[in-house]
């Protein structure tokens, strides 16, 4: 309901606009009926007016003088003006107010009501056109702490972050850290897990322990700026607090301390360095970047990598490859001084597994005959050497799997498909493109592309443009808008995002790793 105030020295015209208009129809409230400019001043003070109908000459204090204190107060209120004198001089005053309408007396009701409909519509848009901003105010917010997080802000972020969002009230120094939901490879398998729920409990619990300044970094990550000298003390409550009132658990890496807005880069690098050290300190705890060894950095840095060459062995088909390279893997292990650690490593390597066969759209628990609730059958080996024999005993298997499904019916078309897609990863190209190439209708090319590849067309294009652009970062000195561009995205930010959506990572920071 709008609320209304009316204000007419003639009691019998104030009685009338109260009496027949049909004010809840209109969807609006009258708050009150007076004589008097000043007893509408005191009614302006006490309530939140969205429109004042008003007589324009009154005893003491004119409606014109009325409305100009109206606006003083609350500029968006609407002022519609009744008299029964049709002089220009107070017309024109009348519109250099923003007047919606300007009413003889004596009055007609429809006229009335006619201005009053048209203010509702204004107020209607008004309101959408609020909530639409409201609604982006989150978005843009993290945008720019996505920004400053990353080292890509300019002075105009730092200003917009300092004025708009409170980082002029942080109290330095402070301290980075992300949090991650723990085993989301095997979440994205559960239809009965929500995820955006579960970081819905995460982020509202950071917010009741007084963290402010919280990012989303991708569906399993955020990062959070957290005030004070105490590192961990706030993170540990928010770890405990998370692990204990959920049935998911998170786990938390920590930067050192920065002591001005201009250091944040460096500490949130740190919280990532930190948190990638999961697969040796183990899930649901804090994890210092000072606590991390250099070796153990090294390894991961080598580690994907080494997994990457094991993937494209099982890609091909290449089983001498995949023995040879799984026993490099291995070879790392072998350096693990305790049995933790080296199950953790295990479990690392399933994971990363699973997401390079999610990008071949296979689901590694099928392919290997696991359960969901089963998958801590690699905890029940007891060596080193158990988990080698067990693992690529099973890596040959998918790799049979996926030669196999190569020759599925179909698949020629789908492949010749994808080598078009692969060469217009430029180009906005859509699936009705595609169908006219190779002359089928839309429908039937989507139905066999979804049935062959597991996803549908857009989704398969996202994959191959995010593939091009990791190579292009890999094996160019290209800047990255220049390769955004080369992929198709002529929106940077919006790449980056996309990226950062499939690889947990910005391209920078792939780049750098």
């Amino acid at each position: 309901m709008y609320k209304v105030l009316l204000a007419d020295d003639e009691r019998l015209d104030l009685e009338g606009m109260r009496t027949f208009i049909p004010w809840e129809d209109l969807g609006m409230e009258v708050v009150a009926g007076v004589m008097n400019g000043f007893d509408a001043c005191k009614v302006l003070d006490a309530e939140k007016v969205d429109i004042l109908v008003t007589d324009v000459r009154m005893p003491n204090m004119t409606g014109l003088e009325l409305a100009r204190r109206a606006l003083e107060m609350s500029k968006d209120i609407k002022i519609i003006f009744v008299s029964g004198y049709q002089d220009f001089s107070y017309v024109k005053q009348a519109l250099s107010l923003n007047a919606v309408n300007y009413v003889l007396k004596p009055m007609d009701d429809q006229e009335l009501i006619d201005s009053l409909l048209k203010v509702r519509d204004d107020l209607d848009q008004e309101r959408v056109r609020q909530d639409a901003y409201w609604q982006m105010v989150p978005i843009v917010k993290n945008e720019y702490l996505l920004q400053l997080l990353e080292g890509t802000s300019s002075e105009k972020t730092i200003e917009v972050l300092n004025q708009e969002y409170e980082m002029n009230q942080f109290s330095w120094p402070g301290y980075a850290a992300v949090i991650e939901i723990d085993d989301m490879s095997l979440k994205q398998h559960e239809e009965s897990r929500n995820v955006p729920n579960e970081m819905q409990k995460v982020v509202s619990i950071c917010k009741e322990l007084g963290v402010r300044q919280i990012c989303k970094i991708s569906k399993a990550r955020v990062a959070l700026l957290i005030e004070g000298t105490e590192n961990d003390a706030v993170l540990e409550q928010i770890v405990n607090l998370v692990n204990k009132q959920n049935t998911f658990s998170i786990t938390a890496g920590v930067g050192e301390q920065c002591r001005s807005i201009f250091e944040v880069t460096i500490s949130y690098r740190q919280a990532v360095e930190a948190l990638d050290m999961k697969m040796f300190y183990g899930k649901g705890k804090v994890i210092g970047h000072g606590e991390v060894r250099q070796a153990e950095k090294e390894d991961v840095k080598h580690l994907d990598a080494k997994l990457e060459a094991l993937f494209g062995a099982m890609s091909g088909y290449e089983l001498v490859r995949i023995h040879d390279e799984l026993d490099d893997l291995f070879q790392v292990a072998k350096n693990l001084k305790s049995k933790f650690t080296l199950r953790n490593y295990a479990l690392y390597i399933l994971m990363k597994l699973d997401n390079y066969l999610q990008r071949t759209n296979e689901n590694v628990f099928q392919l290997l005959g696991m359960e969901l609730n089963n998958y801590d059958v690699i905890m029940q080996f007891e060596t080193i050497n158990d988990i080698h024999v067990w693992l690529r005993r099973r890596v040959y298997e998918i790799s049979e799997t996926l030669q196999a499904n190569k020759h599925k019916k179909n698949w020629k078309l789908i492949k010749q498909m994808i080598d078009f897609m692969k060469e217009r990863t430029h180009d906005n190209i859509t699936l009705r493109d595609l169908a006219e190439q190779f002359s089928l209708s839309p429908n039937y090319l989507g139905l066999i592309f979804k049935e062959e590849t597991g996803k549908n067309f857009s989704e398969y294009f996202i994959q191959l443009r995010m593939e091009k652009s990791c190579e292009l970062l890999k094996t160019t000195n290209m800047k990255i808008y220049e390769i955004a561009d080369r992929v198709g995205y002529r929106h940077l930010p919006y790449f980056s995002r996309q990226f950062k959506e499939t690889y947990g990572m910005t391209p920078l920071e792939y780049r750098r790793s």
